[in-house]
């Protein structure tokens, strides 16, 4: 009954909301995006697999690979060191390699980079002062290298042009101090007043590549290699200075390459932005081999395009909101039009551009004897009046605000920043001493009339020293990523563009990828010139597709095909019971009702029929209401809520109907609901539900069994291994952060949820608020405290779970051996506070540590038609631990499910900490922990209980993934200033905004404090 295309699982990296976005899978469910998405046809064959001629046979993986995988882990089982820390990681041995399921062979988006045996790299650390960032600094790095102690290694010196400079040459041993002049892009000579920098060189080591790859080669269990990371960074150092020196190719970040070409794939987003379709690429170490992983990803750029059509483009969009429009356009790099061209002594044109600082505001040049007069925050050319100097040649700029362009600006005052003229005083313009508009400067001036008075000033300058420039005298420099949050109608645009069937994107990196991020000789000579090959082919890795487990209801098991499922004629497994409930219709505006009285009572009748056949225990609801909301904030909504009548005992719930989806709407209701009042809320769009289609009621019952404690599905016994025992709690854990559009006070927000019993159906949640962009938790000991009371008193225990299996979300590899650090000791000491003594003492509870990650740009395809899922992409309940991974690690990819659209991310688990599976007796079918631990992660993402498919992670990193995205709905007046509405921050009375995050904002009613809320 749930078959229908829901979709809530759109994997954008959360992109959507951000400025960049890998290639888009569609997986699960969200009702809001359904008509967004039309799901292709099915190609060809022959189009399918379209990497090989006929006649090419799929390469085996590597032979070499293989027996040297195979081969330390022979060597690990002599020295019994399953289950023991390697030296270097200090995490687990890999205790086997998977052997379950059915063997097939898949491309990785890998490539084998081979240096040459030979190959030295000369590391320098560069330290400019003062500070710089950003293009300054890639300049300033630019002219360094220019200067004539280096004039003879141009062609053994790469660069991140930020920081560090790597040479196939020693540079000379020691430190290197430098003073170098500024000087733009083009120039000849420094400018009078260029600011100099002092720049200091300084050899920080030599690293031999081929002893890296030995490390990468042995079978020595006990083998280290200390510059493991250090040559990684100077191999992806060597890999990035292509794109970032190549004036045709954008970079985003330090693994991001768009290029600019005409003929590069573009989309028109809306609103000034259009979507690039680039490339990631980041060299990695794997068993044997030095790999670059190479995808594709999209990101939102500036139109470069006049700057008024610029902003018409916004504002007809987003309404004149000079707030909102100042955010957008701040750090835009424009070339100003309306001076006359400046050459360089080779002929060539330099451009002055300019960095849009802000708008014009009413206390620009607060602290100048003659600060400017604007009129309005925003204003326009005829109301932002500067002071013109008492002489003709006076910097105007050093005691008054000016527009950029004025006379005798340059090289003149503290000011001289926002000058752009180059030309003396019009002898027939202005008269000096006094003030005078921008648009009568340009007309009398530079001879030219502003067409559009009303559209903002820009500020090139900065608030202190003002300097204005009109937009239509400036265009937009190409291939600048925005960082501003995209619309739902962008996203949908992003979207629409970025979700493409796997061939299609695996052809791209290999025909569009490899010479944009410079992995091809043609392209890049640097290859050639520090003895680099690249296999310009994918590499093949063996993988496994494992069984699918049973699903089991009530009375049946279900049908599973392609990782999927519907409930027809099926009850939940356990069904809750729902004591009090009632219906509540939203109606606001202008919007139409999708009911009248008389059909509204008609269709939650059958609704609650629908409840009541999937075996929820629902009396009929109470009678119901309707409320005309004045906006999404109005605080009609939190009354009503604490209206609705039930027994104390029982949480209530209450159907909402509404008029639309509306973000702030919703938010609103799910703070007034979780944390205000203890209301269960369930939302839903009225137009859907008065289609009053089963299969429709029968994906909402999913979340209300849920959330009154029922139980939708179970998997049978024997797939859930040590869970089975009722032994073993199983934890989630994850950290939400501050995203573009939020406020700069805007916390982190800590989830954590936890089963109760073996079943896997219930998962309580609790939630923290902690200092912004930090991932540890720092209130994880308090957290699962109160997870495991009610390990003991909801799932009746008599005593506390031996084993606690944690699934923990969103850690960068870079911070794995932080939560070792900072976040074990934090499950100990809880534990070590509840526990028994002698528990404590027999080493209980045993604790195993894996990080779920989804953030990478790991991908598999098939090489042969029948290992191709109806999506073309590898068979759900595909893993890969060979191949693409190092031997002496415990990790594995598994795509666990089937992506309705695009190319399927696999999941990545890392375990960190094992005192569980290793220590077990392995029972066959299994042959070693590793088949054990595969087998139990793929089973549960059987038991993801808002759906009737195989989700994407483990249930336990999926559910504290969620109970974060509720918390930022509750606030989400600092999570997202982009909507008016402001939960929790605005108080009920005062409406005003909050400075700071309260930990009540987050604390769940004590009426739901103990269910899933957050469903």
């Amino acid at each position: 009954a749930v078959d229908e295309v829901v979709v809530d699982e759109v994997v954008v990296d959360k992109v959507v909301a951000t400025r960049a976005v890998d290639e888009v899978e569609v997986e699960v469910e969200a009702e809001a995006m359904v008509q967004a998405f039309e799901v292709g046809e099915a190609e060809d064959g022959a189009d399918r697999l379209h990497r090989r001629t006929p006649n090419e046979a799929t390469p085996a993986p590597n032979p070499e690979v293989t027996k040297v995988e195979d081969s330390f882990q022979r060597s690990l089982s002599a020295g019994g060191g399953f289950g023991a820390l390697s030296l270097d990681a200090k995490f687990p041995h890999r205790p086997g390699y998977g052997t379950r399921g059915q063997n097939v062979v898949l491309w990785a988006n890998y490539f084998e980079m081979i240096p040459s045996p030979d190959l030295l790299l000369h590391r320098y650390n560069v330290r400019v002062q003062p500070d710089a960032a950003g293009k300054k600094l890639s300049q300033i790095v630019k002219l360094l290298l220019q200067l004539p102690a280096y004039s003879g290694f141009q062609e053994d010196i790469v660069t991140d042009f930020k920081s560090t400079l790597v040479s196939r040459r020693s540079l000379g041993p020691g430190t290197a101090d430098w003073t170098i002049p500024y000087r733009a892009e083009g120039e000849d000579e420094p400018r009078a007043n260029a600011q100099t920098y002092r720049i200091r060189v300084e050899q920080t080591g030599i690293l031999t590549v081929s002893a890296l790859m030995d490390y990468l080669t042995s079978t020595n269990v006990n083998a280290a290699y200390a510059d493991k990371l250090p040559v990684l960074q100077a191999l992806n150092i060597f890999l990035g200075h292509y794109a970032k020196s190549s004036p045709g190719i954008a970079t985003v970040g330090s693994s991001k390459s768009f290029s600019l070409a005409q003929a590069s794939p573009k989309w028109d987003l809306g609103a000034g932005l259009s979507a690039l379709r680039g490339f990631f690429s980041s060299v990695r170490v794997a068993t044997c081999r030095i790999l670059v992983n190479v995808n594709v990803s999209h990101a939102a750029f500036y139109d470069a395009i006049r700057l008024d059509q610029l902003i018409q483009n916004y504002s007809s969009v987003t309404g004149k909101n000079p707030v909102k429009l100042e955010s957008f356009l701040k750090r835009v790099r424009v070339k100003v039009t309306h001076l006359a061209e400046k050459k360089n002594k080779s002929g060539q044109s330099i451009p002055r551009v300019k960095t849009i600082f802000g708008l014009a505001r009413k206390d620009d040049g607060h602290g100048l004897d003659h600060p400017p007069r604007v009129g309005n925050f925003g204003a326009g050319s005829k109301a932002v009046d500067f002071y013109l100097g008492n002489s003709p040649g006076a910097p105007s700029s050093s005691s008054a605000g000016k527009a950029a362009g004025t006379p005798g600006s340059i090289g003149k005052g503290k000011g001289k920043k926002g000058g752009a003229a180059g030309h003396g005083p019009d002898p027939t313009g202005p008269q000096s001493g006094k003030y005078i508009s921008v648009y009568d400067f340009f007309k009398t001036v530079h001879k030219r009339s502003i067409a559009n008075t009303d559209i903002p000033l820009v500020n090139v300058g900065n608030r202190e020293n003002p300097s204005y420039l009109p937009a239509e005298v400036c265009v937009v420099m190409p291939g600048q990523n925005s960082q501003a949050k995209l619309d739902p109608a962008q996203t949908q645009q992003m979207i629409r563009f970025a979700v493409r069937k796997p061939p299609e994107n695996e052809t791209s990196i290999v025909q569009e990828g490899l010479p944009t991020v410079g992995l091809l000789p043609q392209t890049n000579v640097n290859l050639s010139r520090f003895g680099v090959s690249v296999t310009p082919r994918m590499i093949t890795v063996p993988g496994r597709v494992l069984n699918v487990p049973r699903v089991k209801y009530k009375e049946d098991n279900a049908h599973v095909k392609y990782g999927s499922w519907n409930m027809a004629n099926i009850k939940f497994n356990t069904g809750g019971t729902l004591h009090s409930w009632t219906y509540l219709m939203i109606s606001m505006g202008n919007l139409k009702d999708a009911f009248d009285k008389d059909s509204l009572s008609s269709t939650v009748a059958q609704f609650h029929q629908a409840l009541k056949g999937v075996g929820i225990a629902a009396p009929p609801p109470m009678p119901g209401k309707r409320i005309v909301l004045s906006g999404p904030d109005d605080t009609i909504i939190e009354t009503t809520l604490k209206s609705v009548p039930g027994d104390s005992r029982h949480a209530r719930l209450v159907l909402v109907i509404l008029p639309i989806a509306h973000t702030q709407l919703y938010n609103r209701i799910k703070h007034a609901g979780d944390v205000k009042t203890g209301v269960h809320t369930v939302c839903v769009v009225g137009s859907k539900f008065a289609n009053a289609q089963l299969q429709y009621f029968a994906n909402v019952a999913l979340k209300i069994n849920l959330k009154v404690g029922g139980i939708n599905q179970l998997v049978d016994n024997p797939r859930l291994g040590v869970i089975n025992e009722d032994k073993t709690m199983v934890v989630g854990v994850d950290v939400t952060h501050p995203s573009p559009g939020s406020a700069s006070n805007a916390p982190s927000v800590a989830g954590m949820v936890a089963s109760v019993d073996r079943w896997l159906g219930q998962w309580p949640a609790d939630l923290r608020i902690q200092k912004s962009r930090q991932e540890m938790v720092s209130d994880l000991d308090s957290m699962l405290k109160s997870r495991l009371h009610l390990w003991k008193t909801l799932g009746k225990h008599r005593a506390f779970p031996d084993n606690l299996l944690v699934y923990r979300d969103g850690v960068s590899e870079g911070q794995y051996a932080t939560v070792l650090e900072s976040e074990l000791p934090l499950f100990r000491k809880a534990c070590a506070e509840l526990y028994p003594a002698p528990d404590t003492k027999k080493g209980l509870p045993r604790i195993t540590i894996i990080i779920v990650g989804k953030r990478h740009h790991t991908r598999f395809y098939p090489t042969v038609e029948k290992d191709a899922d109806k999506s073309h992409n590898p068979s759900n309940g595909t893993v890969v631990d060979r191949g693409v991974t190092e031997a002496c690690n415990w990790d594995f990819f598994l795509q666990s499910h089937t992506a309705l659209q695009g190319t399927a991310r696999p999941a990545h688990y890392y375990i960190v900490l094992d005192e569980i599976f290793t220590k077990q007796k392995i029972v066959p079918p299994f042959q070693n922990a590793a088949d054990v631990l595969e087998d139990l992660t793929h089973s549960m993402c059987y038991l993801f209980g808002r759906a009737t498919k195989a989700v994407s992670i483990c249930p336990p990193a999926y559910y504290a993934d969620l109970v974060c995205e509720r918390a930022r709905c509750y606030l989400s007046g600092l999570f997202d200033m982009s909507t008016p509405s402001a939960t929790p921050a605005q108080s009920v009375s005062g409406g005003g905004l909050s400075t700071e995050a309260r930990t009540e904002d987050v604390m769940i009613h004590p009426d739901l404090r103990n269910t899933m809320f957050y469903i």
